[in-house]
């Protein structure tokens, strides 16, 4: 897989979505609480025959119960819930037990660690955010119960109690378990969601290329099929044009449809390229930032909008301005590039601005026109294919199009981020209209030097 795709496609670590749970999990997690804690005081009662309030304790458990019944047939099963929603029924979890804790002896009872598992929980599937928030509580639940606590149930006729510093000892093992357990289960949900979002990066990309080359072969179909159409086409033409009958205004038709029909010869030529035929040639190995751009739009300066340059290093060397990059000929950037402008020449309405610029980390190109802009419906998914900025009632070209299939946004941007190009679109602010296509590459990728 390309080196550059992969980089572009990267994720930060703060964009990564935290899970996210489903009624399911909180039910079936629930459930387990709740018989664990009935057997639990159930056995302390008629098997140890210790004296705790168990009417209280009872309420407790049932109330969870009936929450959860509650829950299982209000939602389906499979449903998730929002963040703020799992962090409330967290927060229920943990004032249950607490209540409990708080009945049977506070922190002397040796099931006080279980307070630790709603925030596990909560680690392995919240954001950060919430499982801080739950940890605090939890925190000061557990300080609570230090001294606010019933009697420990025990043998009739005795007072067990511990002592200060043995509770303070129990607090600190459940801050210390707590904490440990707590970023342990995070990182790793972190590390599990990095990995997932990785694979679906490279999945995107894969998929892209697999497109690609299925336009590639296409192209290729294309150029095979449409080189004798055309010919025929530019013979015709030309026998024409030297018919001396014909009228005047017929003249300079037939005079357009030869020139058009030469440039579609050509573009055909370009795509049946290969790169050993330029790649001969020493003096087209090269080329600067204004070559490539002049180059690019040549084929779009004919007509009534006029397209502007503007290029030029933004940073000096040894008090000279620095030179203008150099990098090896694409013809995928030349292409690429050719079809944004050729785009911004459609929709504008006099002018086209091509801005470059350059320092020692970054060469920047911006086309911007002063057309409509592109819409908000379609700005956040251009460079996708089958998403097109045309439409039949925004059409600044003179022809019967009705609307594209908006490939030549995806095989700009795909065959320009080949070359290791970042994409950004924008509007111009108003009162200004427009749209704005920034491209930028590192030095290193455009010179196609490793960095």
């Amino acid at each position: 897989m390309p080196r550059h795709l992969l980089k572009t496609s990267r994720l930060a670590p703060d964009s990564l979505p935290a899970q996210s749970l489903s009624i399911s999990t909180i039910v079936r997690l629930r459930w387990i609480a709740i018989v664990g804690q009935f057997g639990a005081v159930m056995f302390v009662s008629l098997f140890l025959k210790f004296q705790l309030p168990l009417g209280y304790c009872l309420a407790a458990i049932a109330m969870s119960a009936w929450l959860n019944v509650y829950l299982a047939t209000a939602y389906p099963p499979n449903q998730r819930i929002g963040t703020w929603f799992a962090t409330a029924m967290l927060l229920y979890d943990i004032l249950q037990l607490m209540v409990l804790l708080y009945l049977t002896g506070g922190i002397q009872n040796p099931f006080t660690m279980l307070i630790v598992a709603p925030v596990t929980v909560s680690a392995a599937t919240l954001p950060l955010r919430n499982t801080i928030l739950l940890g605090l509580f939890s925190m000061a639940a557990t300080a609570v119960l230090i001294n606010n606590h019933w009697p420990l149930p025990w043998y009739d006729g005795i007072h067990f109690s511990m002592p200060l510093l043995f509770k303070l000892g129990m607090f600190c093992a459940v801050l210390s378990s707590m904490t440990f357990i707590a970023l342990y289960a995070w990182r790793l949900a972190y590390e599990n969601r990095k990995e997932f979002a990785a694979k679906v990066a490279a999945e995107l990309v894969l998929a892209r290329e697999q497109k690609l080359h299925a336009l590639d072969g296409l192209a290729a179909a294309a150029a095979h099929e449409l080189g004798t159409p055309l010919s025929t086409i530019y013979l015709v033409t030309k026998e024409l044009s030297i018919d001396k009958s014909l009228a005047e205004e017929h003249q300079e038709d037939i005079v357009l449809l030869r020139e058009q029909a030469e440039r579609c010869q050509e573009i055909l030529r370009k795509l049946t390229y290969k790169p050993s035929e330029q790649d001969e040639d020493p003096m087209h190995s090269t080329i600067g930032v204004r070559a490539l751009l002049d180059e690019a739009a040549a084929p779009h300066r004919s007509g009534t909008v006029s397209i502007v340059f503007d290029a030029g290093a933004t940073d000096f060397v040894d008090g000279v301005v620095r030179p203008e990059p150099m990098g090896v000929r694409q013809p995928g950037m030349i292409y690429g590039l050719g079809n944004l402008i050729e785009n911004a020449v459609s929709f504008a309405k006099s002018q086209v601005k091509i801005k470059a610029r350059w320092d020692a980390q970054f060469v920047t190109v911006e086309i911007s026109d002063d057309g409509p802009g592109f819409s908000q419906e379609v700005i956040d998914t251009l460079g996708n294919p089958y998403v097109t900025t045309r439409s039949t009632n925004d059409i600044k070209k003179k022809t019967s199009d009705q609307g594209g299939l908006g490939l030549g946004f995806f095989i700009a941007k795909t065959l320009l981020e080949r070359s290791g190009a970042n994409f950004e679109f924008d509007n111009k602010e108003a009162p200004e209209t427009g749209a704005i296509v920034r491209i930028s590459w590192l030095v290193s990728e455009f010179t196609n030097r490793e960095g």
